[in-house]
């Protein structure tokens, strides 16, 4: 699994000018499952965004998660993440996991931040052509490549 985390003051995702989610301060994460993603991972990547500390304390150093604040969290599924550019100009899509399973991880993703304690998890909605406004935070923006970690890198 990929994601793209931003760290905000705000976020929102609009599908046909309905705001279908959104979020005060906390995370954007930009969600994108690979073909032979797995449950096991998805709970790593989970567990990692929950605990992660790059919000600031009182000595502006990042240290504080989003429990410490009070965060909340907008997941927005991006399949586009697991664009293969490595040939040619146009980009290959064939790692993205099947529409079914990749929307079965997604969703358990986003149960799984609420079972770890995220006070607010909203979504997008998987598949549509949304908007997504956010008023990025630093900018502070953090990737995260689950097969890396199996990797060892």
């Amino acid at each position: 699994m990929k994601a793209v985390i931003q760290r905000v003051t705000k976020a929102s995702v609009t599908v046909d000018g309905v705001i279908t989610g959104e979020i005060g301060q906390g995370f954007l994460v930009l969600l994108g499952v690979m073909q032979g993603d797995t449950e096991a991972e998805m709970k790593l990547l989970a567990k990692k965004i929950a605990e992660i500390r790059i919000f600031e304390d009182e000595n502006q150093k990042m240290n504080l998660s989003l429990d410490k604040i009070d965060g909340e969290v907008l997941v927005v599924s991006q399949f586009t993440l697991c664009a293969d550019v490595s040939h040619g100009r146009r980009p290959s899509f064939i790692n993205s996991a099947p529409p079914a399973e990749a929307n079965e991880l997604y969703e358990k993703f986003c149960e799984e931040l609420r079972s770890l304690g995220v006070k607010k998890v909203a979504q997008g909605v998987f598949g549509a052509d949304m908007a997504v406004e956010l008023l990025n935070d630093g900018p502070v923006t953090i990737i995260m490549n689950t097969d890396e970690w199996k990797k060892g890198k």
